[in-house]
């Protein structure tokens, strides 16, 4: 309910009218957010502002199309859920299932974020399907569980199961992961630049990389490139920075007898 493409054709009365569930029952907008400012003009460049901790409010950016969302403090889940264009920006931390079924924009969450950063909910294979979300500090576990298209990226540590039944896009993690990475996955590309705890054994090593490329970008390695998920017949990538991963040291022996 609450994202520019909704605000930007109602009156300053009108959003403050506007239905919230609180619980299981109805409110109004105006019984938890003070609204001040204008509405009108384009979409493209409207811009919404939430000032304060708001970790309790879910679904904020909900099918947003167009537009800015700013948010100024924590914030609960389902951020961005089925987004399809415009751009979120959170000063604080999000909750769990950020940008799912997102298909295209930005997010942008200079805190935390919890489990399941573009992932699919519980009982569906609908993860992340375009778009770029950006987590500058870390992320939970599962993150890109089901994910088909776009980027994930994490500026610090994941938890465990990053790209988890990943079929395409890519999860670039520039710190640290707690392993498991790419369980089951059938294709896309997990790339861990800090060191990954254990690597599942259904996967192989292929090559050493030296660099590898995300959107406009190089990645500088060098990288172990492994294949996998051999238990689903699958063709994704995982590259893991060698410099932190001296304990995978043991794979370089079979690239030498191939």
């Amino acid at each position: 309910m609450i994202s520019p493409n909704v605000l930007v054709v109602n009156s300053l009365e009108g959003i403050e009218r506007l239905k919230l569930w609180e619980g299981n029952r109805q409110i109004d907008l105006c019984e938890i957010f003070t609204v001040r400012g204008e509405t009108g003009g384009s979409v493209l460049e409207f811009c919404v502002t939430l000032s304060g901790d708001v970790g309790k409010v879910r679904r904020l950016g909900y099918q947003m199309k167009s537009g800015l969302l700013r948010i100024e403090g924590n914030v609960g889940m389902y951020v961005g859920e089925e987004m399809s264009g415009g751009s979120i920006s959170v000063k604080g931390n999000a909750g769990s299932w950020l940008g799912s079924k997102m298909r295209g924009g930005t997010i942008e969450i200079y805190g935390d974020a919890a489990d399941h950063v573009g992932a699919a909910y519980r009982g569906s294979r609908n993860g992340m399907k375009g778009g770029l979300i950006i987590v500058h500090g870390n992320a939970g576990d599962e993150a890109g569980c089901w994910m088909n298209n776009g980027i994930i990226q994490i500026d610090r540590k994941a938890g465990m199961f990053p790209g988890m039944h990943m079929r395409g896009g890519v999860v670039l993690i520039k710190g640290s992961c707690d392993g498991r990475a790419g369980a089951g996955m059938t294709g896309g590309r997990v790339i861990i630049r800090g060191r990954m705890e254990n690597l599942l054994p259904s996967f192989t090593v292929e090559e050493i990389r030296e660099r590898v490329r995300v959107g406009e970008r190089r990645i500088e390695g060098p990288f172990y490139v492994f294949r996998g998920d051999m238990a689903c017949e699958g063709t994704g990538r995982i590259f893991v920075g060698v410099k932190r991963n001296t304990h995978l040291k043991w794979c370089e022996k079979y690239l030498e007898t191939w």
